[in-house]
């Protein structure tokens, strides 16, 4: 037996002096980075802010309006409570950012909700979370990237029959920029990223000069609503429901959590630092515009969004300064996209690496990115664009719910951290997969927190959930658990197999095999066979060449015969007969009876001459038949399939 008691085994390492030669994809993605390059592709706290921000900062460019849009249904009366639903929204972010910021110092490695449920709360719970991120990050690309493609087409009405074709390439744009890697990409997104903040700053600012000043007027001309003088009866409940609209302020808060691994170190503390800014810019700037568009009386309109009433009215027109600040916002939309682009392959690699996800979205490509996870993320939301027309409408009711189910699953999971830390003894710690557990005074008020949150936004998820049910949230309340038993079926695979290859209980392997057999098939005698012949009697003294006869006369099968016995070196031949003029299955077949009956120590192995022409495309001019015996054959034990490639390096290639 050969076992690890017995084996001498003689272990040599080096490094391969290989490099990748230049391609065509170095021109779009750049030349590959070797895996010392790692320390050198992380980033700051600034560029970190404009990767993993402009979502989150995208999304004041319509919360207002959401709320807006289910308050008109109040009517006149209810629109003053814009400015209030919009307070207790950001009070809402300020209990998410901190649970997070806790989030990021306690899970140093990445990973979010999907880490913190895994650890805190169990498996089940980690797939739920991870299977409601993925496919926000999904929708996160093909809302943002519709939103933009329906600002272009505002300005540019002659390219709507384009809309489609404008989000896929744009979609394909950003994939371009992000194989490139992280700090590439994050470089080329900072610019326009911070010249939305910075056109916003000055927007609102100068805004809240002239209200402050009294020379800030209404809404010119503004487009039509659809109001009522009455409050609705059921005021409480669509205060409730544009809070619930009002929340997709929030999406992109978890991001930073996600994508712990990209910034520079100390990276716990340059990505709390981040998600502080982040939330700072976002509070401030959500606070603003919904406190503004109260001030100029702006109204809910499909036709022009409050952005856009708000900026006219606040720069007396349609100038310079409104067109710089309407450009700011289209771009942001479409660079909102990054941020998933960021945290989906990181996601997508920390299931994977747990076994639930396939195995190849761990692979790092030749830029250090998850290469796997952002192609996988750009052919998905392509497919989602193409499906809803680009229609940002049909897409929002699919929005949000992920994000806020895994907000609450984290919070929930985090609270449950508090009270395990409350009980261990002061001094003592305890390790889990995804971070150590040490003793905190002031557990009861964090629990506290994270408690108080997971209920909020336990909440609005179920009133988005329930509120936009019929159009089309139930997708994703169907999706997700679908993805989920897709996960548990991937993790039992793997699971599986790995007990299947296991070392632990395993005896050793016997010395060699008692007995080999050979089986080589012949399409015809030449150098080629010969070749193969002579391999396979080094594997073997026991090989049976076998040809099958298709041919309507024997002229054919008289020749192979005659040239077998000069060159066969003795060797048997045996000569099946296919009355149907078929080449692989009567083969099969004669394998197949031999595998049936063979030995249990007998090992068969099948040599399949396999001709290698000198130019590729010939290749469509020959039979592959040791690719079809290898797919045929894969399945069965004990059974191997080689071929011994012969090449002719002269025109005249023939079998």
């Amino acid at each position: 037996m050969l076992t690890p008691e017995n084996n001498q085994t003689e272990i040599i390492r080096r490094e391969s002096d290989y490099k990748p030669p230049r391609s065509l994809s170095h021109w779009f993605i750049g030349r590959p980075l070797s895996t010392a390059d790692a320390p050198h592709q992380t980033i700051g706290k600034r560029v970190g802010l404009a990767v993993f921000a402009s979502d989150a900062l995208s999304s004041t460019a319509y919360a207002t309006q959401e709320i807006l849009g289910v308050l008109i249904v109040a009517g006149t009366a209810a629109i003053g409570f814009v400015f209030p639903v919009s307070i207790a929204i950001v009070i809402l972010l300020m209990i998410v950012t901190i649970s997070y910021e806790q989030t990021i110092h306690a899970y140093p490695g990445g990973g979010g909700a999907y880490i913190v449920s895994r650890d805190n709360l169990g498996e089940s719970q980690a797939q739920i979370a991870g299977a409601a991120l993925l496919m926000d990050y999904i929708l996160t690309v093909a809302v943002s990237i519709s939103s933009g493609v329906a600002q272009i087409v505002s300005a540019v009405p002659a390219l709507d029959p384009l809309r489609i074709e404008i989000g896929v390439i744009a979609v394909f744009i950003v994939m371009l920029i992000n194989l490139r890697g992280v700090k590439e990409s994050g470089t080329a997104f900072a610019i326009p990223t911070y010249f939305f903040i910075v056109m916003m700053f000055v927007t609102v600012g100068f805004g809240m000069f002239r209200y402050f000043t009294g020379s800030l007027g209404i809404v010119v001309e503004p487009p039509v609503a659809h109001l009522t003088n009455t409050v609705s009866p059921a005021l409480w409940f669509l205060l409730l429901h544009a809070f619930a609209n009002g929340t997709t302020a929030l999406t992109g808060v978890e991001a930073i959590s996600n994508g712990i691994t990209a910034f520079n170190e100390p990276r716990s503390r340059n990505a709390g630092i981040t998600l502080i800014w982040m939330s700072i810019i976002l509070g401030t700037l959500f606070l603003s515009i919904s406190y503004l568009t109260g001030q100029i009386h702006g109204v809910f309109s499909e036709e022009e969004t409050i952005i856009s009433q708000l900026t006219r009215t606040i720069y007396d027109g349609r100038g310079f300064m409104y067109l710089a600040t309407i450009a700011a916002t289209t771009v942001i939309l479409l660079m909102a996209a990054n941020t998933a682009f960021a945290d989906f392959p990181r996601l997508s690699a920390l299931a994977a690496g747990d076994g639930f996800l396939p195995r190849q979205l761990t692979f790092r490509g030749s830029r250090l990115v998850y290469s796997n996870g952002i192609l996988t993320l750009s052919v998905i939301a392509s497919i989602l664009i193409i499906i809803f027309k680009a229609s940002v409408t049909l897409l929002i009711p699919l929005y949000a719910i992920g994000v806020f189910l895994s907000f609450t699953l984290s919070q929930t999971g985090m609270a449950k951290r508090w009270w395990k830390i409350g009980h261990l003894k002061e001094g003592e710690e305890r390790v889990e997969p995804g971070s150590t557990l040490r003793y905190d005074k002031k557990w009861r008020f964090k629990m506290f927190v994270n408690g108080f949150g997971a209920v909020c936004t336990a909440v609005v998820m179920v009133v988005f959930a329930y509120t936009k049910f019929k159009e089309g949230a139930w997708i994703i309340l169907i999706l997700i658990p679908f993805l989920v038993a897709i996960f548990f079926t991937i993790h039992r695979h793997y699971k599986e197999l790995a007990s299947h290859l296991s070392l632990d209980n395993f005896r050793g392997l016997p010395a060699r095999q008692s007995r080999h057999r050979v089986i080589m098939p012949v399409s015809g005698i030449h150098q080629g066979t010969l070749e193969a012949l002579r391999y396979a009697k080094l594997l073997s003294d026991d090989v049976t060449a076998v040809h099958i006869s298709i041919s309507m006369e024997d002229v054919e099968t008289e020749k192979v015969q005659k040239k077998w016995k000069t060159w066969g070196e003795g060797t048997r031949l045996v000569i099946l007969d296919s009355p149907f003029r078929l080449f692989i299955e009567p083969l099969l077949e004669y394998l197949e009876e031999i595998i049936d009956n063979r030995q249990s120590n007998e090992t068969i192995t099948v040599v399949v001459p396999q001709f290698i022409p000198s130019k590729r495309w010939h290749n469509a001019l020959h039979m592959r038949t040791a690719d079809v015996l290898r797919q045929e054959l894969l399945s069965k034990h004990g059974v191997i399939v080689t071929d011994v490639p012969y090449r002719v390096h002269h025109d005249a290639e023939k079998e």
